[in-house]
């Protein structure tokens, strides 16, 4: 008799009992986040036809236009979690401060940190959408944990992975022991695990970077996108495609499936930020994700995982991806970053010139 395909649930227990430190609440945890992802994904699924397509008239706390379906996986997230017993509190993209567990119910040894809904502009023009999410533990005593109790580097994530809401629904993640994906079966609502011991090859000829930013770059990042564009003529010996979602979950999943190079570098469009995503519920979990993938994650000048945030909604710059061009990114940042970047020689076909 032909054993069945193994579920998520299967994998997961399998992986705590090869643990020391795994424990039936850890393993409940992660089904809850399971479950609000199949939640989340039969909503985006039925699109147009529930009317909750566009704007929500309201800001998050960093200001920007929230969509209705932002604030429905938020809460999604929150009710699905906050009842088993296992976390001690959640932070989230959409809330100003930690959601501290309700009374009623017990307290666990876990924090979640969380994007509800990546990418969620892309709604509304049927693109492919995400969850993002962080396991940390809680602090030892702690009970009702303040933002001070979420401020730990990415090297301390338990557990880190996202869901991808598209053509079919995938949740890929992490637990520091390689990356494995799982694809939603629908008829029978479980998932299935399809995509075993995920990996990022080293080179690549590819690289996914928001050109319109081009004005606002460092000279680094100039450099190295002006000689990618270049091609098999310029000084990299070789063409490259350039992609763009607008998706960090969806850039993430292109790149764990067939390699590449992912840019959303700090710049000068708003100088008081230090970059555009969020370190703790986005960063961190796509940079854990992708070098347990063999890949790297870096600021530009160094790795992301090992910068300890300050604040709950800290912004910070990300590159990653295939491990060499990570690097080279990363050396033109020590060489070339403190002067105007000039190429003569590319200087007429460099598309990207500030």
């Amino acid at each position: 008799m032909l054993r069945p395909e193994k579920t998520l649930t299967e994998f997961i227990i399998d992986e705590q009992r090869r643990s020391p430190q795994g424990t039936d609440g850890f393993t409940a945890l992660l089904n809850d986040i399971r479950l609000a992802c199949k939640r989340i994904s039969y909503l985006i699924g039925k699109g147009a036809l529930t009317g909750n397509v566009g704007l929500a008239n309201s800001l998050n706390v960093q200001g920007e236009p929230q969509m209705k379906l932002d604030l429905m996986a938020n809460e999604i997230f929150l009710r699905t979690n906050e009842w088993g017993g296992y976390l001690a509190g959640m932070v989230s993209e959409e809330l100003e401060a930690p959601h501290q567990i309700p009374e009623q119910y017990p307290r666990g040894r876990y924090l979640l940190a969380f994007d509800p809904l990546d990418g969620s502009s892309n709604i509304d023009v049927n693109v492919s959408v995400g969850s993002i999410f962080s396991v940390l533990r809680c602090p030892e005593g702690v009970t009702a944990p303040t933002a001070a109790d979420f401020l730990q580097p990415g090297t301390q994530q338990v557990c880190a992975g996202y869901a991808i809401y598209g053509p079919s629904t995938m949740l890929v993640l992490t637990l520091g022991r390689g990356v494995h994906g799982f694809t939603l079966d629908r008829e029978i609502g479980e998932f299935i695990y399809t995509h075993p011991e995920l990996r990022i090859p080293n080179d690549t000829r590819e690289f996914a970077i928001n050109a319109s930013n081009a004005r606002f770059w460092e000279p680094a990042v100039k450099r190295y996108v002006d000689e990618c564009l270049a091609g098999e003529s310029g000084p990299r010996g070789k063409d490259f495609n350039m992609r763009w979602i607008a998706s960090l979950v969806a850039e993430t999943h292109r790149i764990l499936l067939r390699g590449g190079i992912f840019m959303y570098p700090r710049d000068t469009k708003e100088p008081t930020k230090a970059g555009r995503l969020r370190l703790l519920y986005e960063a961190n979990p796509i940079a854990f994700l992708i070098e347990q993938a063999g890949g790297r994650a870096s600021t530009g000048y160094g790795p992301l995982l090992a910068v300890t945030p300050h604040a709950l909604h800290q912004r910070i710059g990300l590159i990653f991806g295939a491990r060499h061009e990570v690097e080279v990114l990363e050396n033109y940042h020590q060489k070339y970053n403190d002067r105007e970047y000039e190429a003569p020689l590319f200087g007429a076909r460099g598309l990207f010139r500030a």
